[in-house]
């Protein structure tokens, strides 16, 4: 009986053992899926890790300095980087206080670095950039823009206008025959009315002028034109006075009095450029179109008035006798009109050629 309290006492003393022993084991042993889950976790861990080395290997860093002509370092300059052929800017940094800047996380490949800083000329560098690499760029230099300064020593309009006259005067058809009226100067001075009085009375006074004069004159006088002036000495006197005064009257009505009170520019401005066509229009034009004082292209008004009053003051002193047909006022006008586009197309293609100046460079002038 004893025996078996005692066997019975063993045996449950073994199970409470055992049943603590058990327990112990779940206690310090964590379950399964517990152990499953830290294996997930461990192995999302290393994936990260590797994901993020790789990451790392495939792009790297860039880094410069930038310094000044003198060697200074620039602060505050700012550098854009972009992927080379592309505008777009991938990122931007400033250099600091010893003008260095970098970036990070550069994507392999082909780079462009932008350098800007006020007062400086800007810089442009490009590079290529390797997986993992630490791209430092050249030493990048910018330097102060070259100043140009351009220093325009003017005349003034007036002046100017005067020694052009100067120079016009002296032109000369076969170095003889004036040629006055004609600018192969490109944007000529515009001229004060006194200019272009002088212009007249130089053009008017010219011993060539007078004797061009004396010469028709005898001509008018051979075959009897004008014949109520009768010949011999009187009949050429006459005829020189009838010849002069219609010369005098063109010249300073045209080239002076009309053109001081319209502001037009009585002078024919030389082409030279373009189709033969387009120069030979813009001669015969001449006389019905001229360029303003104001440098514009208007009606030749100067000429057309010019025109028809040289030919009333003509009209009063022909004999009566010859004021029919081409001697009448509208007739003698029209002439006059048309001898001015001769005049135009004569300087356009041939009078250019033969003229000489004197220390004088001719230039074209394009028709604006």
């Amino acid at each position: 009986m004893g025996f078996i309290r005692f066997r019975a006492g063993v045996s449950g003393c073994v199970k409470a053992t055992t049943a603590i022993f058990v327990i112990a084991l779940f206690a310090f042993s964590p379950p399964a899926w517990s152990q499953q889950g830290d294996t997930t976790k461990s192995k999302k861990t290393a994936a990260s890790a590797n994901a993020s080395q790789l990451s790392q290997q495939q792009t790297g860093s860039v880094t410069g300095k930038v310094v000044d002509q003198s060697g200074t370092q620039v602060v505050g300059a700012t550098v854009a980087l972009t992927r080379a052929g592309t505008e777009a800017v991938k990122a931007d940094a400033t250099t600091d206080e010893d003008g260095r800047f970098v970036f990070y996380s550069v994507p392999a490949g082909d780079f462009e670095l932008t350098i800007s800083f006020p007062g400086l000329r800007s810089q442009k560098l490009s590079g290529t950039v390797a997986s993992g690499q630490h791209y430092v760029t050249p030493l990048i230099m910018m330097n102060i823009p070259t100043q140009v300064t351009e220093v325009h020593v003017g005349v003034p309009p007036e002046e100017l206008a005067t020694e052009q006259i100067k120079e016009q005067e002296q032109q000369r058809v076969f170095g003889v025959i004036p040629n006055f009226y004609v600018s192969y100067t490109a944007n000529a001075a515009p001229l004060k009315a006194k200019h272009k009085f002088s212009l007249a009375w130089k053009s008017a006074s010219d011993p060539i002028t007078i004797a061009g004069v004396g010469f028709f004159a005898g001509i008018d006088q051979a075959a009897d034109r004008w014949g109520a002036y009768g010949q011999g000495a009187q009949g050429y006197a006459k005829r020189f006075g009838a010849t002069y005064g219609d010369v005098f009257a063109a010249t300073f009505i045209g080239g002076a009095v009309m053109p001081s009170i319209l502001k037009q520019d009585p002078r024919y401005f030389y082409k030279g450029t373009g189709s033969k066509k387009s120069r030979l229009l813009y001669a015969l034009a001449s006389s019905v179109m001229c360029k303003g004082d104001n440098g514009h292209w208007q009606p030749n008004y100067s000429n057309v008035i010019g025109s028809f009053a040289g030919a009333g003051i003509q009209y009063s002193y022909t004999p009566a006798n010859d004021r029919q047909g081409s001697n009448g006022l509208v007739g003698s006008a029209l002439i006059r009109i048309g001898e001015t586009s001769l005049a135009g197309v004569l300087q356009e293609f041939l009078f250019s050629k033969l003229t000489h100046t004197k220390g004088s460079q001719r230039g074209s002038l394009n028709n604006p």
